[in-house]
C-alpha cells in the first residue's frame, strides 16, 4: 500500500456526512461489564466514581472493547454524573440500585450548586480523554 492510500474508517465516513452501505452499527455497552478484563480492572478502584476519576484505569476500561471487537471508534469511559458530582451535588452508586443523587428540591438547593472548581475537580476525566485519544492511535483494531 502507497502512502497516499488512505483506509478510512467507516465510522468517520459516516459522521463527515456520507452514506456508505453497509452503514457502521453504533454499540452502546454498559461499561463493558460482561468482560472478564472489565472485571478485573474494576476490582482496583473502591467505588465507581474512583474508577471514572483514575484515568489510567479509565483508559484502559475506554480502549479493551477496541481490542477486543476491532471497533472502530471509542465510547470514553466515564459517567454523566461526574458533572452533579464536580458541582457539589451529593452522587452516589450503590451497589445492586445504581446511581443516588442528593434531590435537588428547592432554589436553594440549586444555588448551593457550585460551579468554581468544577474544571479542577473533573481534570481526572480531562486526563483520561487526552490519554485515550494517544493509546486509540495505537491501538490494534
Amino acid at each position: 500500500m502507497n502512502a497516499s492510500a488512505k483506509i478510512e474508517k467507516p465510522f468517520l465516513v459516516v459522521l463527515s456526512g456520507r452514506t456508505i452501505s453497509p452503514p457502521p452499527i453504533w454499540l452502546m455497552r454498559q461499561a463493558g461489564r460482561y468482560l472478564p478484563e472489565y472485571k478485573v480492572l474494576r476490582a482496583q478502584s473502591k467505588s465507581f466514581l474512583d474508577f471514572c476519576f483514575r484515568p489510567e484505569l479509565a483508559i484502559e476500561a475506554t480502549l479493551q472493547p477496541i481490542r477486543r471487537f476491532g471497533l472502530d471508534a471509542a465510547i470514553l469511559f466515564s459517567d454523566i454524573l461526574t458533572v452533579p458530582w464536580a458541582l457539589g451535588q451529593k452522587v452516589e452508586f450503590l451497589e445492586g440500585e445504581g446511581p443516588k443523587l442528593e434531590p435537588l428540591r428547592t432554589a436553594g438547593d440549586i444555588e448551593r450548586l457550585n460551579s468554581a472548581g468544577v474544571t479542577e475537580r473533573l481534570a481526572p476525566v480531562y486526563q483520561t480523554v487526552t490519554g485515550v485519544a494517544a493509546a486509540y492511535r495505537n491501538t490494534p483494531r
